[in-house]
């Protein structure tokens, strides 16, 4: 993807144990940013190798200290390198990569410093049942009540930031409540935020109440982060 320095399109991905699909994921993303960052966030699988393999950027945590680490290391990172829009997308190959072309396009034509994919806008993704209609209405309603977050999607991890939504954030959460500590962080910041509509393929459920695999560490683990967050900020 050819792009002037003015317009250098960095995306991030933070992988703990995706050797089975990190590369389809790396080469999928290729085609629509100028650099892929991955960052291995502990794997004891060959993750780190796999991605090297793809000749992107990987950055390897020593120990495996969660997805918002992972993807405050990847923003650092871009940052350095003088990315104008950072994209966070998953590993696990849930995010459709042609839909990165709708999340930048309101950043590089000034309507937004930050879009959201949404899984609730009208695009279908085969949501499990208890997490449609248990988990994220559970989530919603404690991101308004604790953070004034009124998105219809606080906890989606597919997202684009300007360079400068990014510089004005640290993300602190390094578990899965970090989704909803960046859209509390931007809109503290008066950060304009816009939602596009998303796809996400579900062809494993990895999120149950309390645990789970992957970024889908357990619903309500999450809105226990969320509260302990509050209470000590």
């Amino acid at each position: 993807m050819n792009h002037t320095k003015r317009k250098k399109i960095i995306c991030v991905i933070p992988a703990f144990n995706e050797e089975k699909n990190i590369s389809r994921t790396i080469n999928d993303v290729k085609k629509y940013v100028d650099q892929v960052v991955v960052v291995d966030d502990g794997s004891s699988d060959n993750t780190f190798k796999k991605a090297e393999a793809e000749q992107v950027t990987v950055i390897k945590h020593c120990l495996n200290r969660g997805q918002g680490a992972a993807l405050q290391t990847g923003n650092e990172y871009a940052l350095d390198q003088g990315a104008l829009v950072i994209i966070h997308f998953d590993a696990d190959g849930q995010f459709t990569a042609r839909e990165i072309k709708d999340l930048i396009k309101p950043i590089l034509e000034g309507k937004a410093e930050a879009v959201i994919g949404s899984r609730f806008l009208g695009k279908k993704s085969g949501m499990p049942w208890i997490k449609e209609w248990i988990i994220m209405p559970i989530g919603r309603l404690v991101n308004k009540i604790l953070l004034n977050v009124t998105l219809t999607d606080p906890q989606g991890g597919f997202r684009a930031l300007s360079r400068k939504a990014v510089s004005m954030i640290d993300i602190e959460n390094d578990g899965a409540a970090h989704c909803s500590e960046i859209l509390y962080k931007l809109t503290k910041q008066d950060i304009s935020v816009l939602e596009v509509p998303i796809t996400v393929k579900y062809d494993s459920f990895g999120q149950a109440i309390m645990g789970g695999k992957g970024r889908g560490t357990g619903g309500m683990r999450i809105v226990v982060d969320l509260i302990i967050a509050k209470l000590i900020r």
